[in-house]
C-alpha cells in the first residue's frame, strides 16, 4: 500500500508518518531526503531522529529518490519517505532551474521531470508499504518571488501526481488526519 500525507509546516505530518509505520509490523526504513546543509536544517533533522526508533533503519538520499526506493522495497519493509518537499527542492537547485526562474527565463529542468516520472512510475510497482510526507503549500497566496511561485507550482503538481498513484492520501491540520482517499 501507498500513502501520501500531506500538510502544512508542523502540523503533525511526520508524526502520524512515523506513527503508521510504526504500527505497520514491518521492518521500517526511513528514507530522509535532507540534507545538514546548517545549523538549523541540523536542529530539524535531529528532532526527528529522537523520534524515531532506533531499530528502524535509515537511508539517506536527496536525489535520486526512484532508485533508493526500489533498492529498499520488499513485501516485509514499510519505507517512510521524509520528505518530497526537501526533495523537490534538492531537485530545483541541483538543476538550472532555481537560476532559470530567478533570471526570468524559461524554465527547462529535465532532471525534475526524469525524476519526478520515475517516481511516478516506480510506485505502484513498489512491494511492501510505502508511506511518503509532503507539504501541501497551495493554501496561500501566490508568491511574489518567480522561484517561490515556480516552487509553489512544481510541489502542487508533484502532491497531485503521487496522490494519484496512492491507495490513500491524508491530510494533516493542526495534528488531526483527514482521509482525502
Amino acid at each position: 500500500m501507498r500513502e501520501l500525507i500531506i500538510g502544512g509546516a508542523r502540523s503533525g505530518k511526520s508524526l502520524l508518518a512515523e506513527q503508521r509505520a510504526g504500527e505497520s509490523g514491518r521492518q521500517v526504513i526511513y528514507v530522509a531526503t535532507a540534507l545538514a546543509l546548517d545549523t538549523e536544517m541540523s536542529r530539524r533533522i535531529e528532532h526527528h531522529k529522537a523520534r524515531r526508533s532506533p531499530a528502524w533503519g535509515l537511508v539517506v538520499e536527496p536525489l535520486d529518490l526512484a532508485t533508493a526506493l526500489r533498492r529498499h522495497a520488499a513485501p516485509d519493509a514499510c519505507l517512510l519517505v521524509d520528505c518530497l518537499t526537501l526533495w523537490l527542492s534538492n531537485l530545483l537547485f541541483a538543476g538550472e532551474a532555481a537560476n532559470q526562474a530567478e533570471a526570468g527565463q524559461p524554465i527547462r529542468c529535465p532532471r525534475l521531470a526524469a525524476a519526478t516520472q520515475a517516481l511516478i512510475d516506480l510506485l505502484p510497482q513498489l512491494p511492501g508499504r510505502i508511506i511518503l510526507v509532503s507539504n501541501e503549500v497551495g493554501c496561500g497566496v501566490v508568491p511574489m518571488a518567480a522561484l517561490s511561485r515556480l516552487f509553489a507550482d512544481e510541489q502542487g503538481r508533484l502532491n497531485q501526481r503521487v496522490a494519484a498513484v496512492c491507495e490513500r492520501v491524508t491530510l494533516v491540520a493542526a495534528g488531526l488526519p483527514l482521509t482525502l482517499k
